[in-house]
């Protein structure tokens, strides 16, 4: 068997390719299909169509093409203006027109008063339409006249010049003139009016151009590229023309056969913010999903972008809200944060609100942060770090407030925190993975010392945020151990979505009751799927917030079904362009009426700005140590059985004491209650001798066997 090398197959491939060139030296009795092996004719035939083609696709005839219809559609688009100005002018089907469309709104008063103008106009024209018929006879008594006073006019003024003159001839001279110019305006009327009507039809139709250009009446994307970006004015027929050319055909059919051309669907279109609004009440056979799921085919039918249109639920049944942006409204940038414009701004964690950005209206979107968790999710580099620091940066400017702060990403986006942070730690490893495990489970157990507080106790807020916490999700790292035999073994893993995983035990813990005692915790995170963010931590949040994502499902695990079912889509979203564009489902924000999420542009702190905010709350604090490790939770059993020193009971008293020796700030707030219930969580309890509560070394040695 031979073998054919790629230089072989290259060499083969370039003599066939140059066949068709030596072809054109066979002669004329030899078929050329059988000196090209049968391939010159198909050959020969492609070529053309392959010019053709590449000719049909140059942007050289795409740019003539638009210019042709541009120009064409300019010209019918002016006939039709002009005509449409005309039949206006001459008939009341602008005051019907204005009079359904007002009625269609809902107001009547103006509805009314253009009935009133219309009754006006009829009236008048009736009046002009009798007049034309004396019109003849008053003309001709006009003309009589006129010719008669003009005639007796010029001969007075020919007798003062004959007897200026003394010659009586002089009488007729100005009849005479009159008579020479009328003679002359006929001879130049006469020449002129051959090229006037050869010019005018060229001039009428240059006149529609113009008019057609003005209004710019060609399609969209025949326009220059200049003049593509604007929209048209948002009006009823817009919107109900481009609801009945969705496709849809129970739509379609439906607006036919409505008496007012399908203007009973909408509410008034009301200003907006930088858009307009307006809710459409579907007909019977028609549902809000399928309109939803031709957003982008009714966003292009109003002359808008995708972005620039969004859909959702209305209150009423079989209703959709539009909100439909100015064109190009969005692309404009969110003005700075008050926190940056205001440097005496200060904050109130109970009462107060965060300015996190502005609503799709213009609006100051506000926040309020009192004892509320937080996900704020979305794909990589879209702002999510700058939205959770920016609510960060002003809840610091309460003193009151304690920060514990893990940055899983380790760039410094959180470093101006260092002196307001009691703790900061930044880095992507294992090893910061477990030192944030720590952080939270230390506040998991701040969390369960407050609930033993005394009922009426206030506690100082603590904020637990952990940035980038899909790293905690998927870290694998597990702690390990030597026992008394030389065995290595494995303890709970730090990361993961299981219910053994240490971080998703505390954060789940904290969810479940943190907010009762003002213990809370915010996570950004990125991609959220079911791997690094377990759906019981999810929905424990009270505020759940999302950047642009690549797919529906994923919007659906940020936000929860609802509010995606009801029309929130930050998947919709335009990755690169919206950065810093949220969609926020929750409690914390004021929602508008009846509806599921709101959409914020949030407004952007740089780091030299969030620097000087962080600057400002370290004013307004005592001096805060911060500690780049966290304190890792003890062995409370351990503990308890190292204090006991081989005591077969000790008075509960001075096992606390000896517990405050071994470790003074992590024991300082313990007391009975929460010694016995060490004791309780593992199967045993603590026990009483003489009258006195004593802690029993057997019970704390079975419940070291027990939790092993």
């Amino acid at each position: 068997m031979s073998t054919t090398t790629g230089h072989d197959v290259h060499e083969r491939t370039a003599e066939t390719t140059a066949e068709p060139v030596r072809l054109s030296l066979v002669k004329p009795d030899v078929p050329a299909a059988a000196a090209a092996g049968g391939t010159a004719p198909a050959r020969r035939r492609i070529r053309p169509l392959r010019r053709v083609g590449i000719i049909a696709t140059s942007e050289q005839t795409r740019t003539i093409g638009r210019l042709a219809v541009r120009h064409g559609m300019y010209l019918y688009g002016g006939a039709r203006i002009a005509a449409r100005r005309a039949w206006d002018g001459r008939t009341a089907a602008r005051y019907e027109r204005m009079m359904r469309a007002y009625e269609a709104g809902g107001k009547l008063a103006e509805a009314a008063e253009w009935e009133e103008r219309g009754q006006k106009y009829r009236a008048a024209r009736h009046q002009r339409r009798m007049d034309l018929l004396t019109a003849p006879v008053r003309l001709a008594k006009g003309t009589a006249v006129a010719t008669g006073v003009g005639a007796g006019g010029l001969l007075a003024l020919g007798g003062a010049v004959a007897m200026a003159t003394g010659d009586p001839g002089d009488i007729v001279a100005p009849i005479g003139l009159v008579i020479d110019v009328i003679h002359w305006a006929f001879v130049i009327g006469s020449l002129v009016w051959g090229p006037a009507m050869m010019a005018a039809p060229a001039l009428g139709l240059l006149s529609l151009w113009n008019v057609g250009r003005q209004q710019q009446a060609a399609p969209r994307w025949a326009l220059p590229a200049s003049e593509r970006g604007g929209g048209e004015p948002i009006t009823p027929s817009v919107v109900v023309l481009a609801l009945s050319h969705l496709g849809i055909s129970a739509l379609r059919k439906a607006i036919k056969e409505m008496g007012d051309a399908g203007a009973a669907m909408l509410s008034p279109i009301a200003l907006a913010g930088c858009g307009v609004e307006v809710d459409v009440t579907l007909p019977l056979e028609v549902s809000t999903e399928e309109i939803m799921g031709r957003r982008r085919k009714l966003a292009e039918n109003l002359g808008r972008h995708e972005h620039e249109l969004y859909i959702s639920v209305a209150p009423a049944a079989r209703t959709v809200r539009l909100w439909i942006a100015d064109s190009g409204a969005l692309d404009e940038p969110v003005p700075a944060s008050p926190l940056v414009l205001d440097p005496g701004m200060t904050a109130d964690y109970k009462n107060g609100r965060a300015p996190w950005g502005r609503d799709l209206r213009g609006d100051a979107a506000l926040v309020s942060l009192y004892q509320k968790h937080m996900l704020v999710t979305g794909l990589s580099n879209e702002g999510k770090t700058a939205s959770l620091r920016a609510l960060a940066l002003w809840l610091a400017l309460d003193a009151a407030v304690e920060f514990r702060i893990g940055d899983l990403k380790g760039v410094g986006d959180w470093r101006m925190f260092r002196g307001l942070a009691t703790v900061l730690i930044e880095g992507p490893t294992d090893d910061h993975v477990m030192e944030v495990t720590h952080m939270v489970e230390g506040a998991f157990e701040e969390m369960q010392r407050r609930l033993q507080a005394p009922s009426g106790t206030v506690f100082r807020p603590l904020v637990v945020i952990v940035d980038e916490a899909q790293v905690a999700y998927g870290s694998g790292a597990r702690e390990t151990y030597v026992t008394d035999s030389g065995t290595v073994k494995y303890g709970a893993p730090y990361g993961g979505q299981k219910a053994i995983s240490r971080y998703f035990k505390a954060v789940k813990g904290i969810h479940d009751q943190g907010r009762a005692v003002n213990v809370t915790i915010w996570e950004g995170t990125q991609d959220p799927t079911d791997q690094n963010l377990p759906k019981r931590s999810r929905e424990g949040n009270h505020i759940r917030a999302s950047l642009v994502l690549g797919t529906e499902s994923q919007a659906k695990m940020a936000l929860g079904d609802a509010p995606v079912t009801a029309g929130a889509a930050p998947h919709k979203l335009r990755q690169g362009l919206d950065k810093g564009t949220l969609v926020v489902a929750g409690s914390g924000i004021d929602l508008p009426p009846g509806a599921a999420s709101i959409t914020v542009r949030t407004h952007f702190i740089d780091g030299d700005d969030a620097a000087e905010i962080a600057d400002r709350a370290k004013a307004l604090r005592n001096s805060v140590a911060t500690t780049d490790r966290a304190a890792e939770p003890r062995d409370h059993l351990a503990d308890i059985s190292e204090v006991l020193r081989g005591e077969e009971r000790v008075r509960t008293p001075e096992v606390l004491h000896r517990l405050k020796n071994l470790d003074e700030p992590y024991y300082r707030e313990w007391d009975g209650s929460r010694l016995r219930r060490a004791l309780t969580d593992a199967g045993e309890d603590t026990g009483v001798y003489e009258g006195y509560p004593v802690v029993h070394r057997q019970r704390v040695l079975k419940a070291l066997s027990n939790r092993e």
